[in-house]
């Protein structure tokens, strides 16, 4: 038993060793005994010196366990079968290149490696491909390797990555392979090479002493001629690192170390995803001492591999050695519980099943590894509800999730739904050491067709009228006591006879599950006045076996033919007829006559025109013969593909009245009756011969084949200059050139007679004129500016008194805005003509209207005095006063003016106090004797007619300086007297 254990790495006692024998003697699976390892390991209530312990019996533990799972396995004894888990079947591939198949040291490329060979296990058939991170190497489907390019100079191991996808890309998985020429030696096993100082491989989370990596030695081989080489000794294997570490962090992983330390000052450290890129500073390496740490908690559903370099340089940043590789592979440990898909699952099983038939499957996923037993999930069955007809109807794959029934009698008229409990169990279902997670399914029970469909009748009846198309001519009803809206109930009628033409058809009402029978192909009364069907009917589901009553139940209807009045028909509908163009107007075409359908009535039919777009025809009211009105023309835009269309209309005299529509086609043959027209029109031609490019033409006929082209191009005799400037090359029968015949030709406008003939039989001609501008050009052969408008018929002279004249323009048009702005700015800020403080406005008192001037001295001017009371005219009753008199009451309120006017307050001020006297009710009327406001007692003023502004007199006005200085402006304006 002690050889079954690993060597005494890291033991402490002897009874390490009878632990560890004693777990060698059983049969317990590797899967059951990591878990086992691991619940204990993690529970988090154990004292600290216990949970150090058992960490440390824990780990031989575990290495005796490999041991004895893989000495087990390989004789065949005591196996645990466990479900079929996707992926490779080694983290780690060693393959050695026969001699046959190196050159040499080396590899051509697409040459298969015989003995190189990934095994991947697809389990359920899923499809996968490979990736290779080198390169020269990749992996066919069938796992095998090849070299992808080149490989020269074999001499040492190399090692790359394989990473397997499948189809969908929502799994990964990843292996390392190891290339060696046959006969390289490589490095010992790694339980031989740990005390040595050479890492083999880690699968431990912390180390006081951490095992050390040196750099691959280089070997020197000396020859005659002093060359030398040098081999790679090793390669390293991957770093297995547990998820979920407690810590402390960081936590020294491994020591990085090169030989040259002793003879000069080493600087250590990493690079890839995981220490410098993202995600970056997972990793850490002391650059001195060459100790790689983890710095957190590695969580493996994240993350489960990483791929560093380590890297030695000298102080200066030389590089001393080789990068190596390291890779890094985070263990899984048991940290996700089963995860349902759905919470609930709904199934359905038929009643009457029979034992072993499958309802339905519950999937779970744990994203723990699927290749261990973190992530192996067991299923079963933990409650059913209802208990009828017993506890345990069901049962479930433990390993699939499939549920199926176990027992007979499953009846929906007595339980029409089962609730049954699932529970989910990784660590291969161990309940005692596994995560677990429950979901519910919902199992509903099936009607079975028991109950075949009845006729209420043996026999119904029904009218159809003629020429009508999907109306309900006949209802059936039927019964039926199965479950409503499902395939055992839904009724499918046949018509089984009667009908053999197929007028009739039956549709199932969805809802009342009644037949109706509808006409579906027009039925005719003079041909069959009624039809005698035979119906069956039966359930979209077939009868479940065993029942003994008929799966169909069958009837007569009786559908008699209504006749109606039928449109007149015309027999050839569209009629085609074909004429050349040209028939001149009054030309009888063809007879377009319809027939009345209605045998056994004498009706006389009226025709009448529908649609005649260029109105060419017309038809005869009695005999439906058509002729035309004007003359047929094939290039007529009314024509489509040659063929002119009309409508005529067919009415007979029946109740109601019924129409036909006849459509006649007209087939116009082409006659040469169009002239070809040159195209293009306009051409441009450099002056010079050896310049620019010849001109291509072409005709265009609106005539047809074989009276269009191909076109015949010449030059008219007349004018001289056209041949003798001008000449005309063909092409091909559509196409001819034009260009010219002396080396040179003034810039100007030509207009080129070109004379194009068709292939019409007579032929046609047209002399057509193609304007072409002759212009100087650069040495692409394109027409310059300055020839261009030279051409244009614009001389330098003129462009230029255009340009000054739109300058001028614009100048104004921009004088004249700044100018219009500057008034608007000067209107805004222009002051008062006098100073605010002086505005005289300010001190003139506001009167009510003093009268119409001149014409006001025929009043009484002692109404302009205030009466020294009030008593006269408050002792008047009411109701009774003057017109003229004001009324005592509550005076308006007139608008104040602002204490410093504004120009265009003065508009506002007089608008408002006009708009609220013409609201005040004590204002007198317009024509009766105004009231002036009370002036003071005792005035002596006369008529204001008096006051006469143009007099000549000499006044005083030397008084007005006494009345402060609001009135110095007026004194100074007036006080001077005569000398103003």
């Amino acid at each position: 038993m002690n050889s079954a254990c690993p060597p005494a790495v890291g033991r402490e006692t002897d009874r390490d060793n009878i632990l560890c024998a004693s777990f060698s003697g059983t049969l317990l699976p590797t899967a059951h005994l990591t878990g086992i390892i691991s619940t204990f390991v993690n529970n988090k209530h154990l004292p600290p010196l216990l949970m150090a312990k058992m960490k440390t019996g824990c780990a031989i533990l575990v290495a005796c366990a490999l041991v004895v799972g893989t000495s087990l396995g390989s004789h065949g004894s005591a196996q645990t079968i466990a479900p079929c888990r996707p992926g490779f079947s080694q983290s780690f591939y060693t393959v050695f290149v026969p001699r046959g198949v190196l050159q040499g040291l080396n590899i051509h490329k697409d040459t298969l490696l015989s003995s190189g060979h990934v095994e991947f296990e697809t389990c359920q058939q899923i499809e996968v491909s490979f990736e290779s991170s080198d390169p020269k190497f990749s992996v066919r489907p069938d796992g095998s390797l090849y070299a992808k390019q080149d490989v020269t100079n074999l001499t040492e191991p190399i090692q790359f990555m394989v990473t397997a996808r499948d189809s969908a890309g929502k799994y990964i998985w990843e292996t390392t392979v190891k290339l060696a020429p046959a006969g390289h030696s490589l490095s010992p096993p790694i339980n031989q090479i740990a005390g040595d100082g050479i890492y083999g491989g880690s699968s431990h989370n912390h180390y006081q002493n951490p095992r050390l990596i040196t750099f691959p030695r280089q070997h020197q081989r000396g020859s005659s001629n002093g060359l030398r080489r040098q081999k790679r000794d090793w390669v390293i294997p991957p770093i297995n690192v547990p998820e979920n570490s407690r810590g402390p962090f960081p936590q020294v992983l491994v020591r990085i170390r090169s030989d040259q330390d002793k003879e000069i000052e080493i600087r250590y450290s990493i690079t890839g995803a995981g220490a410098d890129q993202p995600p970056s500073d997972v990793y850490i390496i002391d650059p001195v001492t060459g100790k790689m740490s983890v710095t957190k908690p590695l969580d493996r559903e994240e993350r489960a591999s990483y791929h560093l370099r380590a890297h030695a340089v000298d102080i200066n940043g030389n590089q001393m050695e080789p990068p190596i590789d390291l890779y890094i592979y985070v263990i899984d440990m048991n940290d996700n519980r089963p995860e349902f898909k759905n919470q609930v699952y709904n199934g359905s099983v038929a009643e009457g099943s029979k034992p072993g038939t499958s309802v339905m499957q519950v999937t779970a996923f744990d994203a723990d590894d699927s290749t261990t037993a973190n992530g192996l999930v067991h299923y079963r069955i933990l409650s059913q509800t209802p208990h009828i007809p017993i506890p345990n109807m069901f049962t479930i794959n433990g390993a699939t999730g499939e549920i199926s029934t176990i027992a007979a009698g499953i009846d929906r008229e007595k339980v029409s739904q089962y609730t049954v409990i699932v529970q989910a169990t990784d660590m291969e279902g161990s309940l005692n050491f596994g995560l677990s997670n429950t979901a519910t399914a919902l199992i509903s029970i099936t009607d079975i067709n028991d109950n075949p469909p009845e006729l209420d009748a043996k026999m119904f009846l029904g009218e159809a009228p003629e020429n009508a198309v999907g109306v309900v001519v006949a209802n059936l009803t039927v019964r039926d006591k199965d479950q409503p809206h499902t395939p055992n109930w839904n009724a499918v009628y046949r018509i089984t006879g009667g009908d053999p033409m197929g007028h009739f058809a039956i549709r199932t009402d969805e809802i009342t599950n009644d037949g109706r029978v509808i006409v579906v192909k027009p039925v005719d009364y003079e041909r069959n006045g009624a039809f005698m069907l035979m119906v069956v009917v039966s359930n979209q589901a077939h009868l479940a076996s065993g029942i003994p009553s008929s799966p169909s139940s069958s009837a007569s209807v009786t559908i008699t033919v209504l006749d109606v009045n039928e449109a007149p028909v015309f027999p050839s509908n569209p009629k085609i007829i074909r004429f050349e163009e040209g028939v001149p107007a009054d030309t009888t075409l063809a007879t377009f006559a319809a027939l009345d359908p209605d045998r056994f009535i004498q009706q006389t039919i009226r025709y009448s025109k529908l649609s005649d777009p260029a109105n060419w025809l017309k038809i005869n009211r009695t005999n439906g013969r058509i002729t035309t009105t004007a003359v047929l023309d094939r290039e007529s835009p009314y024509m489509k593909k040659n063929i002119y269309e009309a409508t005529f209309l067919a009415v007979d005299n029946g109740s109601p009245p019924a129409t036909g529509t006849g459509t006649l086609q007209i087939y116009l043959i082409d006659v040469n009756d169009n002239v070809p027209v040159l195209v293009p029109q306009e051409a441009l031609v450099c002056e010079r011969s050896r310049h620019g490019y010849p001109v291509n033409i072409t005709a265009s006929d609106l005539d047809s084949e074989p009276n269009a082209g191909p076109y015949v191009f010449e030059l008219p005799s007349y004018p001289s200059s056209a041949r003798r400037n001008w000449t005309i090359s063909r092409l091909n029968g559509n196409y001819a050139q034009l260009k010219l015949r002396i080396p040179y030709l003034e810039a100007g406008m030509y207009r080129v007679p070109i004379l194009v003939s068709d292939s019409g039989n007579p032929p046609l001609s047209n002399t057509s004129i193609l304007k072409v501008k002759v212009c100087p050009c650069d040495e692409n052969g394109d027409c310059t500016v300055i020839g261009a408008v030279t051409v244009a018929g614009l001389g330098t002279g003129a462009i230029i008194t255009i340009l000054i004249c739109i300058i001028i323009l614009l100048s104004m048009v921009l004088f004249f805005v700044v100018w219009v702005k500057r008034r608007e700015k000067e209107r805004q800020t222009k002051p008062l003509l006098i100073d605010p403080e002086d505005d005289v406005r300010d001190n003139i008192l506001k009167y009510d209207e003093e009268g119409g001037g001149e014409e006001d001295q025929d009043y009484d001017l002692s109404q302009l005095q205030q009466p020294e009371s009030l008593d006269h005219i408050m002792s008047k009753p009411a109701g009774v006063r003057r017109v003229d008199e004001r009324p005592v009451i509550l005076e308006s309120q007139y608008p104040v003016r602002p204490t410093v006017p504004h120009p265009g307050d003065i508009g506002e001020f007089i608008i408002d106090g006009l708009r609220a006297a013409d609201n005040d009710p004590t204002a007198p009327p317009y024509d009766s004797l105004l009231v002036f406001d009370y002036e003071g007692s005792g005035s002596t003023a006369g008529s204001v007619s008096s006051l006469d502004s143009s007099s000549s007199g000499e006044q005083d006005y030397d008084y007005l300086n006494d009345w402060g200085p609001r009135f110095k402006k007026l004194a100074d304006l007036y006080g001077g007297g005569g000398e103003d």
